[in-house]
């Protein structure tokens, strides 16, 4: 073979040999550039569920807070309200004293303090629970005080006096009624 032919298949196998390292560095390079991809893309994932999963804890901790919060505004008052209660019972009692009195205009005047001082609590959410004489007893809404024999049959395991009024701010029993039950 002449020199020149030598040359040429030393040149035409380097460039194989070139060709074919290149060829296999892409591969690898191509191998390598998926696999980041698909390490970035489960990463990706990892990162999108984290952030959901803190953004619902958030929103949870939001609702929470503004229900604690209303709740709050609800019975914030609750304590003044409790220790006026004895005194409206205070009022309730004297009232029905001066009612027995002659005297028409110091029951009216008294009549209409007391209505205003049960309208103001009224305002404040306070309601009364309705119990009367003859009622059937029930321990989750009345407190009883004692049991008496039943002055009549139809009394019997039904309400015969009620001693104490009880009260409802907004939906929340503050003091139940306390009651005399028939035995």
């Amino acid at each position: 073979m002449s020199k020149k032919n030598k040359k040429t298949e030393d040149v035409k196998d380097q460039v194989e040999e070139v060709l074919d390292t290149t060829v296999e560095e892409a591969e690898t390079e191509t191998e390598e550039v998926i696999d980041a991809e698909t390490q970035l893309k489960e990463e990706l994932g990892k990162e999108k569920d984290k952030f959901l999963r803190l953004f619902a804890e958030f929103e949870n901790y939001k609702k929470r807070t503004s229900k604690e919060r209303i709740e709050l505004f609800k019975t914030a008052s609750q304590d003044v309200i409790q220790s006026m209660l004895p005194v409206l019972d205070d009022f309730d009692r004297a009232l029905k004293e001066i009612e027995k009195s002659e005297d028409t205009a110091l029951v009216e005047g008294v009549g209409l303090i007391h209505n205003k001082l049960k309208e103001a609590l009224k305002s404040k959410g306070l309601a009364e629970v309705e119990v009367s004489a003859g009622d059937v007893f029930n321990a989750d809404n009345h407190e009883a005080i004692t049991q008496i024999p039943a002055p009549s049959d139809d009394l019997k395991g039904k309400i015969v006096d009620v001693i104490e009024k009880g009260y409802t701010l907004g939906e929340k029993v503050i003091r139940f009624p306390k009651v005399v039950t028939g035995q």
